[in-house]
């Protein structure tokens, strides 16, 4: 499967972010890419950095914003994973809509909400995995990182590879931040045995990564932070080294202890 992960200057303009979303869309597909990311609110912005709050939001906007890109989808044959404040039944929700060529859209909400997440929108109930082109993705959004619970969730439902969509931003630079959270990227891909994606804005200081780490905790490509610029990668499923093969042994046997208690 190749991968794509689209980093940019994520704006309260949903009609600026749509049309940098789809060129960057056509970019992938000329490079015969099989799915790509965008950050957490990729379309919208993010509140209150780019809007107010969630109930700012143009929902109608957003519907045929995500429509125009269903279609995209549909004509340049590759999946696209975005962010997006969305609404239902008068509720906000940070999700991460994934379009695929051909099918309906899907979703997931995400649910560690606190701070400005908490203010401006509800918890979602989706499990948060995929299947794409022959391979069991996972998603998480953001400050799901920290939360080894949220990525255990996945290694139980056997994911091939986990994405993670950040507006991970500051102020000023903050490089023990960026440090820190690339951290947490290699531990969940350790930890899980699963390959992770990760892709972030950028401005006005990037504060996590977009990269990709391969389940021992390699990271095999990673961007270079606050510059517009896109993420290829080639991902096969490699057979499992012996230190991989230990982990999951023990992972297994962890799980089920106790009658399943931990399962």
């Amino acid at each position: 499967m190749k991968l794509a992960a689209y980093q940019f200057s994520v704006c309260g303009d949903i009609q600026h972010n749509l049309s940098v979303i789809k060129n960057a869309v056509h970019e992938a597909a000329g490079k015969a890419v099989d799915l790509i990311v965008f950050p957490e609110c990729a379309l919208t912005g993010y509140p209150p950095r780019d809007i107010g709050k969630s109930e700012n939001v143009d929902t109608n906007a957003v519907s045929e914003a995500l429509k125009e890109l269903q279609k995209t989808a549909d004509t340049s044959n590759i999946h696209i994973m975005l962010g997006t404040i969305a609404c239902s039944d008068s509720d906000y929700y940070n999700r991460a809509y994934l379009l695929s060529p051909g099918q309906p859209p899907k979703w997931y909400g995400k649910r560690a909400l606190y701070g400005w997440d908490e203010e401006n929108f509800r918890p979602g109930a989706e499990c948060g995995v995929f299947d794409i082109a022959g391979m069991r993705i996972g998603v998480r959004i953001c400050f799901e990182v920290r939360f080894p619970e949220y990525f255990r969730e996945l290694y139980l439902r056997n994911t091939d590879l986990n994405v993670v969509l950040f507006y991970d931003v500051s102020d000023a630079a903050d490089d023990t931040r960026y440090r820190m959270i690339l951290g947490h990227l290699i531990t969940r891909a350790v930890e899980n045995v699963t390959p992770v994606l990760s892709v972030n804005a950028i401005s006005p200081n990037q504060t996590a990564p977009t990269c990709f780490i391969n389940a021992s905790g390699k990271i095999c490509s990673e961007l270079e932070k606050d510059r517009e610029e896109m993420l290829i990668y080639n991902f096969e499923k490699q057979a499992p080294t012996f230190g991989e093969l230990g982990r999951r042994r023990y992972s297994n046997l962890l799980l089920h202890a106790d009658g399943g208690k931990y399962a």
